[in-house]
């Protein structure tokens, strides 16, 4: 019997998020499914009646290309965080409703942490009312902090991006006979990930940045501060790479003591880091007086597209491809995880893991990964991550810029 899925995608976006969804329609449909539908911005959307019949919008291989190259979420996202699933409760019986309405068979959701916990308590819910409903996650987030993965889809291509700019930031600094330092903010709220991820620079034409601040090592600024005065003596231009979650020994945001303070999402995490380089960059100007410059990158390492990392949407296809599959084996409760096999050559499959052992819990980089100082990673770090970058998928170019697919 055909079965009927529904899709969401919730969280941050990523530039391959879209690559799982394609993998999600493709195999669903493949599989005989009558109706594929979306859900408009998440839950929070599907709880508005935003519903797409994604049967009828990719009528054609050329627009699941497209959508394999095209960044952000096409279905739209939010940060909806559903109460505790309790039988009777007015928004779960809402949904539920709507499922019944729809004729959904098993609902899928993209997401990171917090969208494994809608997963969860989706599945909770159905289990405690006797649904035949499953409901299965597909891992998403550029921070890579996910358990129970040996990465997530969206985490590769944003490395590529950041050690492509980061290499390019260091030739742009090495182009004045000048003494400076140059300070790069990352994404990262609790794992150093991405920060890691510019170490990737490094080869037989650019050394790769000097310093690299992560927030599994509390921030010691006398200790930092003495391997920059150092650096100064050594070399004219002197690059800083640092995480937006820097904490100092106190559990302080360095961004909050730039006097960057914000409001918190539904989740209760801080909405916004911001302001970590520029602290930093104040604090050497202030202390060994010389010229120092900050740089974010924010949003751009999760939207480019035109450097995604085809491992990355290869894989991302694919972890799709396995959610649907789990349905249809009648699975419930799970996510559909990325298994490392091998690593020379690298090779990765897929395997399902209890989605309550996923919800709400963070993957931090391993502190043996991270040099003894706590200011850069180790070749057992660069080993892990240079498979994910790997590849290209050129974009499709109209008109001198990428073509991409909206809703």
């Amino acid at each position: 019997m055909p079965m009927n899925f529904m899709v969401g995608q919730s969280g941050g976006p990523t530039a391959v998020i879209n690559a799982s969804l394609a993998g999600v329609f493709e195999t669903a449909r493949s599989s005989g499914a009558v109706r594929v539908l979306g859900m408009q911005h998440g839950i929070e959307g599907l709880l508005k009646g935003q519903v797409a019949d994604l049967t009828r919008l990719f009528d054609s291989d050329l627009k699941i290309e497209l959508l394999k190259r095209t960044p952000s979420s096409y279905l739209g996202s939010c940060r909806y965080k559903l109460p505790a699933p309790v039988v009777g409760d007015e928004v779960y019986e809402t949904l539920f409703e709507l499922f019944a309405r729809y004729q959904v068979d098993a609902v899928l959701y993209i997401g990171g942490n917090d969208s494994m916990d809608t997963i969860a308590k989706l599945s909770a819910y159905g289990e405690a009312i006797g649904s035949s409903i499953r409901f299965v996650g597909v891992p998403k987030t550029i921070d890579n902090d996910l358990v129970c993965t040996d990465h997530t889809p969206g985490f590769g291509s944003a490395a590529k991006y950041i050690a492509t700019i980061m290499k390019e930031v260091i030739r742009d600094s090495n182009a004045y006979d000048l003494r400076s330092v140059t300070v790069a903010e990352i994404m990262g709220r609790h794992a150093g990930w991405l920060a890691g991820a510019a170490s990737l620079a490094k080869g037989d034409d650019c050394d790769g940045p000097d310093l690299i601040l992560m927030p599994e090592v509390p921030f010691d600024p006398k200790l930092f501060l003495r391997r920059v005065d150092r650096l100064q003596k050594q070399k004219e231009n002197v690059i800083i790479t640092a995480s937006e979650g820097v904490k100092d020994r106190e559990g302080r945001f360095l961004c909050d003591l730039a006097g960057d303070g914000g409001a918190l999402d539904a989740f209760g995490h801080k909405a916004m880091l911001s302001g970590t380089s520029r602290y930093l960059a104040g604090l050497i100007q202030s202390e060994l007086g010389c010229k120092s410059r900050a740089i974010e990158l924010s949003t751009l390492q999760r939207c480019a597209g035109h450097l995604a990392s085809r491992t990355d949407i290869s894989e991302a296809y694919r972890a799709g491809g396995a959610a649907v599959q789990a349905a249809l084996e009648g699975r419930t409760g799970c996510m559909a995880a990325l298994k490392r096999l091998s690593d020379q050559p690298y090779l990765c499959g897929t395997e399902l893991v209890d989605v309550q052992k996923v919800a709400n819990a963070e993957k931090t980089v391993p502190l043996e990964w991270i040099e003894p100082d706590g200011m850069h990673v180790n070749a057992a770090f660069e080993a892990y991550a240079r498979p994910l970058i790997q590849g290209e998928l050129t974009p499709m170019f109209v008109n001198g810029v990428p073509r991409h697919i909206t809703l």
